[in-house]
């Protein structure tokens, strides 16, 4: 499990035109993720959710502040789930699989084969990605971001480029496979129902970068969204967005 400290975290883009304000991602935001938990980070478009993963992974770097992200005191090994599955088309699933692996031996295979079984995805090892529907290649995607046991799972949006169905179908399995493993995960999502879902915490941002709220969630996993109670917790925070004031930048 990962611990991850956010302190004083801000980001800054120059103007979009010439003569304009600089763009403010994130505004001076702290915040700590510690232990086996699901941490989702909501908000409106534009308020530096995939920002902040960017930065947390490593392929942004901030303005000012710091973020560190740790396993027993170590850096921490991270994992990387996309908005889309960002396969290999000209590899197999079991390929795509083993690409992101330091070795080929025998257990990382039967790692990679584990892990492809707990999404229901055993059949589809020598298969191409072309051959797959879109709901299969991001559980390939998710499956491979499990497989090389990382301490934390960063997650971007995974399942916004499919249809309510297959989206649903992804949660009850992304559901079941974190019940498994446990492992850390920032989830950034824009979608209130699937963050009150799937997350023991959920980080609201305001436009600006600013955090608006930090809500914990109390109710039993595995949750369905056709759930009265998952449903009156996302009518509340949907409530918050209509009432939303974005705290004034010092």
């Amino acid at each position: 499990m990962a611990k991850v400290t956010v302190s004083k975290l801000a980001k800054l883009f120059p103007p979009p035109i010439k003569g304009g304000d600089v763009v403010r991602a994130i505004t001076n935001i702290d915040f700590e993720v510690d232990g086996n938990v699901f941490v989702s980070i909501v908000g409106p478009s534009g308020c530096g959710k995939s920002t902040l993963l960017n930065i947390l992974s490593g392929v942004d770097t901030p303005t000012s502040g710091s973020v560190t992200v740790t396993e027993a005191g170590k850096p921490a090994k991270l994992g990387y789930v996309f908005q889309d599955a960002r396969l290999l088309p000209w590899r197999s699933v079991m390929d795509n699989m083993m690409y992101v692996r330091d070795d080929a031996s025998d257990e990382s295979v039967a790692n990679a084969a584990k892990y492809l079984s707990m999404v229901g995805l055993d059949h589809t090892h020598e298969m191409f990605p072309g051959q797959l529907s879109g709901g299969m290649q991001q559980r390939v995607g998710i499956a491979r971001a499990f497989s090389v046991e990382p301490d934390l799972l960063l997650m971007d949006e995974p399942f916004s480029h499919l249809d309510a169905m297959t989206a649903r179908s992804l949660r009850d399995h992304l559901q079941e496979l974190w019940s498994r493993t446990r492992k850390t995960v920032l989830f950034v999502t824009h979608d209130v129902m699937e963050a009150v879902q799937l997350s023991d915490r959920i980080i609201v941002l305001a436009p600006g970068g600013v955090i608006y709220d930090d809500i914990s969630i109390d109710l039993p996993h595995p949750r369905k969204a056709s759930d009265p109670k998952v449903a009156t917790l996302q009518a509340e925070i949907l409530g918050q967005f209509e009432n939303m004031q974005i705290p004034a930048v010092e």
